[in-house]
């Protein structure tokens, strides 16, 4: 069995933690927000890892990257995989709401585990959760926090306000 590498990765957004067997990209990890985590004491941190991931991201949010090209290795159900393989035919610069994402995948009543699997993304931003919002416009959870999200949404062209803590989705700019 392959030992479990990690980078971490400066971002506009916090730190990034990628980590996966060196080859394939299974998780990348806030370290802030509501799900944030640092690495396992039996990781190994090899800052030459995942180099194509950490120029992309870097790219990306430096507006040079609209499209991901990695290998990716997540760890989901059958469910899941098909909602995150959904969510990654979401365009940058769009968004779509849950309901429309589990009617994408032909599930069209399973709003609610199309929002447990968008919550239990190994991989966000290159698999792009933040795209997702509430049907009301709200923004809704995001694992390195709804500002977090509300950046990544900027960065793609969106108009996002903040009133007491709480974000909404203007439309694109």
């Amino acid at each position: 069995m392959a030992a479990t590498l990690y980078r971490r990765l400066a971002s506009p957004i916090g730190s990034l933690i990628l980590v996966g067997d060196g080859e394939g990209l299974s998780e990348i990890l806030f370290s802030t927000g509501r799900h944030a985590r640092e690495p396992s004491p039996e990781w190994q941190e090899s800052p030459e890892a995942f180099t194509a991931a950490a120029t992309q991201l870097s790219a990306y949010f430096a507006g040079d990257l609209q499209q991901f090209d990695l290998k990716l290795a997540p760890k989901g159900t059958d469910f899941r995989q098909q909602a995150w393989a959904a969510l990654q035919e979401i365009p940058f610069g769009q968004v779509m709401s849950y309901a429309e994402l589990a009617a994408k995948i032909d599930r069209p009543k399973a709003i609610r585990a199309v929002g447990a699997a968008n919550g239990a993304n190994p991989i966000p931003i290159v698999i792009p959760c933040h795209r997702l919002i509430g049907s009301s416009h709200d923004l809704t959870d995001f694992g390195g926090g709804l500002a977090a999200k509300a950046a990544l949404l900027r960065l793609e062209g969106h108009r996002v306000e903040e009133r007491a803590g709480r974000y909404r989705w203007l439309g694109a700019s």
